[in-house]
């Protein structure tokens, strides 16, 4: 058995599709098929399910992907303790990060590139749910997310901040004037929020429930960058976090609100797999962390944007 005939299995299970998958390994599309064959030939299985096209993996198939995951991370972690041992990280640090958390990554990947200059980061934005599979799969090395999630199974967590929450308003909307707005109060004004498949909305539908108030936005969007782009026409009000100001800010003629603070507000932080050895380059950026007060950063810039309406 061979690296690379699990390298073309986890790519076709990927793509879900015999050529682009070979394109993705930049080999010919005969040569893919025949190594899996010969895989399939050594492990004695069957691995994929053949029709006039690719239609998934068998049960044996789903087996022998995992273990591809795992023993290609574990090649992964050997090459990159060896780089450890030259003094010198090289390789690639995979992450995730939901979406709402992805204005505050750079505070973590900026000095982490910064001190292992030969190392790259792969950054993808990801649903919750996705990211507890993808770390228990080894498809990634870490992630930023809600620590405080009880899906994401034997995992180990590192909290960074807590998620505040503030009413983005047109500065001339009937609530733009207040100091703190209630949540109640808050579904009663024209709102674009994310949609509910992403865990923010959810846990936002939350505190409206226990004030007693439900919401119907009028437009739901899956990015916070699309969530912003509809609310900087003024028509719009949301509910942010206050990571989000660290990159977008406040658009012109709106102003942020603070909402009141649920009782225990989620907390967002650094997640990997809770496995033996680490990945290296997922160790060295927990290293770096603690340099870096995210909490701090966020409040600071928060407190910026609170200024007196004028």
């Amino acid at each position: 058995m061979l690296l690379r005939q699990l390298e073309y299995l986890v790519a076709l299970a990927r793509e879900r599709h015999f050529a682009r998958a070979a394109d993705a390994c930049h080999v010919s599309q005969p040569s893919l098929s025949a190594a899996i064959r010969k895989l399939e030939h050594e492990l004695g299985a069957p691995i994929v399910r053949r029709g006039r096209r690719f239609e998934g993996l068998t049960p044996e198939g789903e087996r022998v992907l995992l273990w591809a995951h795992r023993i290609l991370a574990e090649c992964d972690g050997l090459r990159q303790d060896l780089s450890t041992m030259r003094s010198s990280l090289s390789g690639v640090l995979r992450v995730g990060t939901i979406p709402t958390s992805l204005t505050a990554a750079t505070l973590l990947t900026t000095p982490f590139c910064e001190r292992h200059p030969h190392a790259r980061v792969t950054l993808e934005s990801l649903p919750s749910r996705e990211i507890t599979r993808r770390l228990a799969e080894y498809e990634l090395d870490i992630a930023l997310t809600y620590v405080d999630d009880e899906e994401l199974g034997a995992v180990r967590t590192f909290p960074l901040y807590e998620e505040r929450y503030l009413l983005l308003t047109p500065r001339d909307g009937e609530l733009a004037g207040r100091q703190l707005v209630r949540w109640a109060e808050v579904a009663t004004v024209p709102l674009c929020l994310l949609g509910q498949q992403m865990r923010n909305r959810r846990i936002l539908d939350t505190f409206f429930a226990d004030a007693g108030a439900s919401v119907v936005p009028a437009i739901e969007t899956d990015t916070v960058s699309g969530l912003y782009a509809h609310v900087a026409s003024r028509r719009w009000s949301s509910v942010i976090s206050h990571a989000w100001l660290h990159m977008f800010g406040v658009p012109p003629g709106m102003r942020v609100v603070p909402l009141e603070a649920p009782a225990q507000p989620p907390q967002i932080g650094l997640v990997m797999a809770d496995r033996d050895p680490e990945p290296i380059l997922a160790r060295a950026l927990l290293e770096v962390t603690p340099q870096v007060d995210v909490r701090g950063v966020l409040e600071r810039v928060l407190a910026g944007f609170l200024a007196p309406v004028r």
